[in-house]
C-alpha cells in the first residue's frame, strides 16, 4: 500500500454539520455536528438504536435505498456536500466503501469477488484485474492464505477469511473512506484479532469509520470515539480520553456498564 507522506491528514476530512435524519415522521438523529479526521480510525459506540449505524449509512447515502426518509443539515467530504445535486451516488460509493456486519461474499470465485466492482465499471483488462486482486488481497492481509486458490469459491473460506475478502473487495476501487458496520460481531476471537490488526494497518491509506458494540475493540482500534445515545451525539473525543476521563456522565455510565 502506498501512503502519501507529504500531504498532512486533514482534521475535518468528513464534516457533519447540524445533521438530523428522519425515517418518515420518526426522528433518528438530532443535530449531529462533528469533524472526522483523515487517515484515522473513528469509532461510533452506544446502545442499540442510538443512531450510530444510521449515521454511518448516511456517509455513503446507503439510507437513500429506504422509502420515506429525509434529512436536515449537511455532510461534507473533502469540502463537497454529498447531497450536492451534481454528485452521482454511484461515484460517491466508489469513494466511500462499506463493509457490513455479516460477511457477504458473492457465490463466485475469490478472484471474481475482488474484481467485481471493476467489472461493473467496465474494466476487463486482465493485467489490471490481476494487479487489483493481488494489491487488494495483500491490503486485506489475505493474499498469502489464498494466492494458490484464487479460482475456488469464496464460500469455501472461513468466516474470518470471508470478512477480509469483503474488505479486499471494498478497497479494490481505492476508496478514500472505509465504513465498517460491526465488522467483527460474527467472528471468533482469533479472526477478530486479525481484522483488528488489519484495521490499524489500513488507516495508513484510508479514513476509517467503524460502528462497534465492543468497547474493548474501540479502545484497541480507534484514534477517536463518538458516543451516541437516543439519536444524539453525547461526546466525541480522543479514544483514550473517552475511556479514561469522559466529560459526560452519560458516557461514563455507558462505558462502565451501568446501562446499555
Amino acid at each position: 500500500m502506498t501512503t502519501n507522506t507529504l500531504k498532512q491528514p486533514r482534521p475535518d476530512f468528513i464534516n457533519i454539520r447540524d445533521f438530523s435524519f428522519f425515517y418518515g415522521k420518526k426522528q433518528a438523529l438530532f443535530n449531529i455536528s462533528m469533524e472526522i479526521p483523515e487517515r484515522q480510525v473513528t469509532a461510533f459506540i452506544g446502545p442499540s438504536g442510538c443512531g450510530k449505524s444510521t449515521l454511518l449509512r448516511n456517509l455513503n447515502r446507503m439510507n437513500d435505498l429506504i422509502d420515506d426518509i429525509h434529512h436536515e443539515g449537511d455532510i461534507v467530504i473533502h469540502d463537497k456536500s454529498i447531497y450536492d445535486p451534481h454528485i452521482e451516488v454511484i461515484s460517491l460509493r466508489k469513494r466511500v466503501g462499506m463493509v457490513f456486519q455479516k460477511s457477504n461474499p458473492f457465490p463466485k470465485s475469490i478472484y471474481e469477488n475482488v474484481v467485481y466492482p471493476l467489472r461493473v465499471a467496465g474494466q476487463n483488462k486482465k493485467h489490471i484485474l490481476d494487479e487489483t486482486v493481488e494489491r487488494s488481497l495483500r491490503g486485506a492481509a489475505l493474499w498469502d492464505e489464498v494466492k494458490d486458490r484464487l479460482h475456488e469459491s469464496a464460500l469455501s473460506l472461513s468466516g474470518g477469511q470471508m470478512q477480509r475478502l469483503c474488505i479486499a473487495r471494498a478497497i479494490a476501487n481505492r476508496p478514500e473512506i472505509l465504513l465498517m458496520d460491526e465488522p467483527c460481531s460474527a467472528l471468533d476471537p482469533i479472526a477478530t484479532v486479525k481484522v483488528e490488526e488489519l484495521i490499524r494497518k489500513l488507516k495508513e491509506e484510508f479514513t476509517i469509520v467503524i460502528v462497534t458494540h465492543n468497547m474493548q475493540q474501540a479502545t484497541r482500534c480507534s484514534d477517536r470515539t463518538a458516543f451516541f445515545y437516543l439519536g444524539k451525539l453525547i461526546e466525541f473525543d480522543i479514544t483514550q480520553k473517552i475511556f479514561s476521563n469522559p466529560s459526560s456522565k452519560q458516557t461514563e455510565d455507558y462505558i462502565t456498564g451501568r446501562f446499555g
